[in-house]
């Protein structure tokens, strides 16, 4: 395979998609060779959906009529599955083309409908005497639906009766609402004013261009840039406010009517995860601030300004020093940095590299960013816009360990477990991140890469670990104070910001008022407790990645077990198993200490 690098990695005109070369392309046809073959898949499941209604009130009969349903919704699922990746894909290659967005709405609608019909499926067996699901869980026709079915009993008590659980259901859009107002609102509606850049020329503030405005080395662009985002973001602090109690009000009425303790029990139940996972994650990160405060400290030290203030965090201090890296370099670089996970691995690594799983270049019209998807029944996908620099080395080792934990629950799990939980999701990619970022720690020959290595390292766990666990703190707060009755105004939101902020990144930094608002723009909030799963995923995957490095071949084969597992089992059971005890401070513990580590080492340089 040829790589032209200048071509492909730092040409200032972006191809259009026909002028890429094909090797550097998915293979979209591995799902469908024609779009002919797509509307035949397309009109199946659209006339089988009425299918359901044959066993819907019936599926306490008996267990070879739950095992005719489930068929059936694994049978059109799958089918499904493949129509909406697929259309979506496509869409993404040339989001200009209205072919392809035309068919990603249908497989879109199409889906909808598909929801709608198996809707009735676990309410309906959730209403059934648990000695009936216990008898349907041991019959051998639905043996492999044991787990389905324990954890169908485990919710029972918060399962409503049908007219109540038709309420809630009909209430299900009301409940949409708050986070449907602030998408629009904040996508659509805010403004913000235009700054000057670098170069002094006028240029629009969004939100996507402040994440490179917050980063110049020019301090008053950044300056300028903070000021103003959250300055707009201030203006509107009351509606803001509005939107996200109602939020938290409409997670409480959730909460107390299936009859959870909290809203925090009642968000981690979906996946049985223990309320005291996600305050071991608080108190543990809370308890071991320090090595946060040396670093703030080191920062304003490198950037040898008399004060640090909020708008200094994200300017890098060690510039990238290795760009124009050729795709094939990259391979090469990723996969020697994941030999320690056996030829098994780097078997379905050198797959998906050579067998049409990665779409490698940008073009016009392409979507923007990375992402790894598929479904059941096809390979795994990975989306990429390679631009040669190091970061675009470090996400094709993310998304391909994506792509590779899919392809191993995939091919080892039935359907109904097919998938891992969000819980589990960034596992897998920060393992192989992880690894990478080992290796070339391992393998640099200058200070300059040590440094900006160094520096990754220490970013990633501050903005992962660190930052998004003062994001599970401030939620954690905020769900008490309205289970406890009391009002969330602006003031009373930004003056809890604001201590947080100041007790996480501690006395060497101005807290400026202005970062008071920043709750306000933060989307994860309107899917409540959810950004803690970034804090567990990050550790989980540094106990990995030091089992791998330093244990042997059992530590290696237990981690491709936990990549086998899927969702065969509750996400905390799979990483125990596994060797990883997310219930214990522990992981937490190992990555504040690479944390320290790393910083020592930088101040050492």
């Amino acid at each position: 395979m040829k790589d032209n690098k200048k071509k492909k990695t730092a040409g200032t005109t972006v191809p259009e998609r026909e002028r890429v070369d094909n090797a550097y392309k998915w293979r979209l046809d591995h799902i469908y060779s024609d779009k002919e073959l797509w509307e035949k898949d397309y009109a199946t499941v659209k006339e089988r959906l009425g299918e359901f209604s044959s066993y819907r009130g019936k599926l306490g009969n008996s267990p070879d009529m739950v095992r005719a349903c489930l068929d059936l919704e694994e049978e059109l699922g799958i089918i499904m599955g493949r129509l909406y990746v697929y259309a979506c894909m496509k869409s993404h290659e040339n989001t200009h083309l209205s072919e392809f967005q035309g068919l990603a709405d249908r497989a879109g609608s199409l889906l909808v409908r598909f929801s709608t019909e198996i809707s009735f499926i676990v309410p309906e067996l959730s209403l059934m005497p648990e000695e009936t699901l216990r008898s349907y869980s041991g019959d051998g026709s639905l043996k492999e639906y044991s787990f389905f079915f324990q954890d169908i009993i485990r919710q029972k008590e918060h399962v409503l009766t049908p007219p109540e659980e038709k309420i809630l259901a009909m209430a299900g859009e009301l409940a949409q609402g708050p986070d449907n107002i602030f998408t629009l609102f904040t996508n659509a509606d805010l403004k913000f004013p235009r700054i000057k850049d670098e170069k002094g020329e006028k240029q629009q503030l969004t939100e996507e261009r402040y994440q490179k405005f917050i980063k110049s080395t020019d301090r008053k662009v950044r300056k300028k840039a903070f000021k103003k985002l959250f300055g707009t973001y201030n203006d509107y602090q009351h509606s803001l406010s509005a939107m996200y109690s109602a939020s938290i009000k409409g997670d409480l009425f959730n909460a107390r009517t299936r009859k959870y303790v909290s809203t925090l029990e009642a968000a981690l139940d979906r996946n049985n995860i223990p309320a005291g996972v996600y305050d071991t994650v608080v108190d543990t990160v809370r308890n071991n601030l320090d090595p946060l405060h040396e670093y703030v400290e080191y920062r304003k030290q490198m950037l040898q300004v008399r004060k640090l203030h909020m708008y200094d965090l994200y300017v890098p201090l060690v510039e990238e020093t290795q760009k124009d890296i050729p795709y094939s370099d990259a391979i090469s670089i990723v996969r020697k940095s994941l030999e320690p996970l056996g030829e098994d691995y780097l078997g379905v690594f050198d797959r998906g590299i050579s067998e049409g799983w990665v779409d490698v270049y940008e073009n016009k019209g392409k979507k923007n960013g990375a992402y790894s998807w598929g479904s059941y029944g096809t390979h795994p996908y990975v989306l990429l816009n390679y631009n040669g620099t190091l970061r675009d080395v470090f996400t094709l080792a993310h998304e391909m360990g994506h792509a590779i934990h899919s392809w191993y629950s995939h091919s080892n799990q039935p359907y109904i477990y097919g998938d891992y939980t969000i819980f589990l999701a960034e596992v897998a990619s920060t393992t192989n991140e992880s690894l990478l970022l080992r290796y070339l720690l391992k393998n640099s020959d200058s200070r300059e890469d040590r440094m900006y290595l160094l520096n990754y390292m220490l970013e990633q766990i501050r903005t992962t670990v660190y930052r998004q666990t003062l994001f599970a703190e401030f939620e954690r707060k905020v769900h008490r104070m309205v289970e406890e009755g009391e009002a969330l105004t602006s003031e009373v939101l930004k003056a809890l910001w604001h201590r947080l902020n100041f007790d996480y990144y501690g006395p060497s930094i101005v807290v400026d008022n202005r970062i008071d608002i920043e709750w306000a723009r933060i989307p994860h909030f309107y899917s409540s407790f959810y950004v803690y799963q970034y804090v567990t995923g990050f550790s989980a995957a540094t106990c990995f990645t030091d089992k791998i490095l330093s244990g042997g071949e059992e530590d290696r084969n237990s981690y491709l077990e936990f990549l086998k597992k899927g969702s065969s089992d509750y996400s905390i059971n799979i990483l125990k198993e596994a060797g990883v005890d997310m219930t214990t401070s522990e992981p937490l513990e190992i990555t504040v200490k690479r944390f320290r580590s790393a910083l020592e080492e930088m101040k050492g340089q």
